[in-house]
């Protein structure tokens, strides 16, 4: 396995060298007591920053690509259209969404999810950010406070990148990594989303055929509007802790109903009375009930996050707080935006 380099260019912030400093500590103990646990605590807890300012690094292509002249702009237009904004419904000339609950079942079998229908003016308008703007592994950050630093109005759980080492990594046009090891779901520019098999092509590839953010995680749970054969058996990779992907559990998936046209579902669950959470194969349901053609699956369990109008919609594992995830998807607008029920932005 590579061993990843920290770089950091810049001084990170207070409670960032805090939390590292701790770790390191513990890493310390961990070290005198065994290296077998040394080594797993440094793979799968401590953070190891490959690119400290993200934003910086996206501009830096982005000038890249100008000069060359070849791909055009890596980046959205961070001028997001001001907006309308309400409890369910966010409308702007780059967005229109609207967001609803839907509860199936009763008491043990009661299952509750969130839907947020999607329709953007432009591929790009849905954009991808990394937790503490940072890019590497072991980096994490709640999807609120993401959500939060990008202006985000709405956002949800990406694919925890940053707990494997592993898949290609797009996100706004940049290519950010470039192992290609299973299925993934890459956005165009154009508007269109479609399933693929990272190890049959490259990230260079990808972008210069006008990719704009991928994901990998999955699998696919629909392809032409039907359910997938064996979803339910499929696991992602075998990194320790990640075999929690069968059976009934919360699950954060997308879907594609046409170009430029998405849905977006958080399933809860471990919480019966409020939500059981669903198989593979009952999250592919939901997303066929959707209309849409496609469908993918994200990062689940506790990282199972819907955030709109900067307030948490789901309730992970019903416990009413959230786990750290690397990363997310969203569409910025919340400091522009004008509430229309009476309430503050």
């Amino acid at each position: 396995m590579d061993t990843d380099i920290e770089i950091e260019v810049g001084r990170p912030p207070r409670r960032r060298r805090l939390r590292r400093a701790l770790l390191a500590s513990g890493l310390a103990v961990v070290l005198a007591a065994g290296g077998g646990a040394a080594w797993a605590l440094d793979r799968f807890v401590v953070d190891h920053v490959e690119i400290d300012d993200v934003d910086a690094y996206v501009a830096q292509q982005a000038a890249a690509d100008a000069a060359d002249d070849t791909t055009g702009s890596t980046t959205g237009d961070d001028a997001s259209a001001a907006g309308e904004l309400t409890d369910t419904t966010y409308t702007s000339d780059d967005a229109s969404i609207g967001v609803s609950t839907v509860v199936v079942g009763s008491g043990d079998d009661q299952v509750t999810y969130y839907v947020a229908d999607v329709v953007l003016s432009d591929a790009t308008v849905l954009q991808s950010a990394f937790a503490h703007n940072e890019y590497g592994t072991n980096i994490t950050e709640t999807t609120s406070q993401i959500a939060a630093d990008n202006d985000a109005v709405l956002a949800i759980n990406g694919d925890y990148y940053g707990f494997r080492d592993t898949g290609i990594v797009i996100r706004n046009g940049v290519v950010f990594r470039d192992e290609g090891a299973r299925q993934g779901l890459a956005f165009y520019r154009d508007g269109h989303v479609e399933v693929y098999d990272e190890t049959a092509t490259t990230a260079d590839e990808l972008v210069a055929a006008g990719v704009w953010n991928t994901l990998s995680f999955g699998p696919a749970l629909l392809e032409d509007g039907q359910v997938v054969a064996g979803i339910d058996d499929v696991e992602v990779d075998t990194n320790f802790g990640n075999h929690s992907i069968q059976g009934e559990q919360p699950r954060t998936a997308v879907g594609v109903i046409d170009d430029n046209h998405l849905v977006f579902v958080v399933v809860d669950g471990r919480s019966k009375g409020y939500s059981a959470g669903v198989t593979m194969t009952g999250l592919a349901e939901i997303m066929q009930d959707l209309g849409a053609q496609t469908a993918y699956n994200l990062d689940g369990g506790g990282s199972s996050t819907m955030v709109f109008g900067g307030d948490l919609v789901n309730d992970p594992l019903g416990k009413g707080k959230e786990r750290g995830t690397s990363d997310i998807l969203y569409v910025a607008g919340l400091g522009t935006a004008t509430r229309t029920d009476g309430a503050a932005p």
